[in-house]
């Protein structure tokens, strides 16, 4: 089912925009209990961390439909997450900062590159015990968290900037199949374009071998197309046996099966008029519809060829991702360089 904000959730999986409302709700407390131990210059921060506190509160409830597919408005709400964070960080007063060392640590671990300088003098200055924290490591806490944020947020709006791309090229495709098809309807002769000659040896043979009869129709455009659909969405289906679920409010997946739909189609369209064409040799005498029709079929289910490839690199970027609970280390080891982007 779906919770208020349209996000997918049940009793045991809590949505993204659930888990992110409960961690609000966490900070709002920290703000609440610091209210009468902190200074008054530094009563600016907390001020400044509530707001972006409201901030995330209304990006997650006034989200589009949109916004909800490509996970921009639950990405601006982490943003804002994030900074309220660093700002009660700064404010910490010393017998809590203590327990801040290993949570920064980790985040650290999780974003930023071994190599990093601020990671290294991090894991130098905490040595083996992350919990012998200062009031001198505060600084370096503070810009080491906020670069891992920062580091997170810049993978999280690669896979936005790759969802909404996906978006783009869907409708164009969907408009260019759909322009196929009414430029089928209004000229007869495009129509005539998916029929095969009776006798392919003569050159002079009428095209008697249609989609859908012995007559060059525009609804025998449209069947190729809505063909070409059916397989690549059979052929998406199978598909889904390599894709790997996203605990982030992105919905590559679907993305990518909606592309399918509209490459699928106007493979079809293509696939014919290259036998049409007689770009195979051999494949020219087609006898019957239903002919036309499977080779229809068997071009829809070949745009995978096409399709796989932005599968992997949608799926390479939602595993670029790194959340809390993935690629678990032994505290005090270097994280593996990540591999490079294809």
């Amino acid at each position: 089912m779906t919770d208020e904000n349209g996000d997918v959730a049940d009793h045991g999986n809590p949505s993204w925009s659930q888990r992110s409302t409960a961690h609000i709700a966490d900070l709002q407390g920290q703000i609440n209990r610091l209210r009468n131990q902190v200074s008054a210059p530094d009563m600016e921060l907390l001020k400044k961390a509530e707001t972006h506190l409201e901030a995330a509160r209304r990006s997650l409830k006034r989200r589009s439909r949109r916004e909800r597919f490509t996970g921009r408005a639950t990405d601006r709400a982490l943003a804002n997450i994030h900074e309220a964070e660093v700002a009660i960080l700064r404010i910490l007063p010393e017998a809590d900062l203590r327990w801040k060392g290993l949570p920064v640590l980790a985040e650290a671990r999780l974003h930023l590159h071994q190599d990093d300088l601020r990671l290294q003098h991090l894991e130098k200055s905490l040595g083996a015990d992350p919990t012998h924290v200062t009031v001198e490591h505060r600084d370096l806490l503070v810009t080491t968290l906020h670069a891992s944020y920062k580091a997170e947020e810049a993978e999280r709006a690669k896979v936005r900037s790759f969802t909404q791309l996906l978006c783009a090229a869907t409708t164009v495709m969907a408009l260019i199949a759909f322009g196929c098809a009414m430029w089928a309807l209004a000229e007869p002769d495009v129509a005539r374009r998916f029929c095969f000659p009776d006798n392919p040896d003569d050159p002079k043979s009428l095209m008697t071998v249609c989609p859908l009869g012995t007559e060059a129709k525009w609804e025998g455009v449209w069947f190729i197309e809505f063909v070409g659909m059916l397989a690549a969405a059979v052929a998406g289906a199978v598909s889904l046996r390599q894709v790997r679920g996203t605990a982030g409010p992105y919905h590559v997946a679907t993305a990518l099966l909606l592309l399918r739909l509209p490459v699928g189609a106007l493979s079809a369209v293509i696939g014919v008029l290259l036998l049409s064409g007689q770009f195979f040799p051999g494949l020219t005498a087609l006898d019957t519809p239903n002919q036309i029709i499977a080779w229809a079929i068997a071009f829809g289910i070949l745009q995978e060829a096409v399709t796989r490839s932005v599968d992997r690199q949608g799926q390479f970027l939602l595993e670029n991702v790194r959340t809390s609970g993935r690629d678990p280390e032994v505290p005090g080891e270097k994280r593996k360089s990540r591999k490079k982007e294809p």
